[in-house]
């Protein structure tokens, strides 16, 4: 198991102005999110994709190629190689924005990552989406704002919010049902978990640190 976090740019929209990863970090970019790199002047580690969004194929020294037509968008491709890899832990920048299918496939490939035991991210440099499956994610006194919950893939059963403005315990959110929306932190600590299913969620944190968050 890799401990460094793989970070995987994509296409859509990226609000970074700079990037630093570190050395055990593993850097993707998924086609068109080579542009977004070569901008925070970062090389990455491996550029792959079917290269639909680029003029033409960039010189680099590690390239996977991909034909057009294909069953996984690049972003997902890229996901599942890290995966293979050994990384457990994932952040996508330009997985949001843009267009909308992009964006819900890309919640699509959290969910993969969950049910393997791993944990991503999307993240625009603002908003931060997650998927937990039976787990709880942990969020310190300093996060602020807005912070919802969906449940995904069916029901989730026994989805418990603490230090929250709503709390919850217990709870059965479904798929029809958008009871978890706007929730709103209070300066305390809290958390957020599903016992059993899978719910993505999702709030506001500036400067987001993904080796900073913890879980239970």
């Amino acid at each position: 198991m890799m401990q460094g976090i793989c970070y995987i740019f994509g296409a859509g929209e990226v609000t970074l102005k700079q990037f630093a990863p570190k050395a055990d970090d593993y850097v993707i970019a998924a086609d068109g999110g080579f542009d977004h790199l070569k901008k925070l002047g970062v090389h990455p580690d491996m550029l792959l994709g079917d290269f639909d969004s680029l003029e033409a194929v960039p010189e680099h020294e590690n390239i996977v190629r991909h034909p057009v037509e294909k069953d996984d968008t690049d972003t997902m491709l890229a996901a599942k190689t890290a995966l293979q890899m050994g990384y457990r832990v994932f952040v996508v920048y330009g997985g949001t924005g843009g267009r909308l299918d992009h964006t819900l496939a890309n919640i699509q490939l959290l969910s993969f990552l969950a049910a393997r035991g791993a944990q991503g991210y999307l993240t625009d440099g603002d908003q931060v989406i997650t998927v937990l499956q039976n787990k709880t994610v942990l969020f310190d006194a300093h996060s602020k704002g807005i912070l919802s919950v969906f449940a995904h893939g069916g029901d989730a059963c026994g989805v418990t919010e603490t230090g929250l403005k709503y709390p919850l315990s217990g709870a059965v959110l479904r798929c029809d049902d958008p009871l978890g929306v706007s929730n709103a932190f209070l300066g305390v600590e809290s958390s957020v978990g599903v016992a059993q299913g899978q719910i993505v969620v999702l709030w506001h944190e500036k400067n987001f640190h993904a080796e900073k968050m913890k879980f239970l």
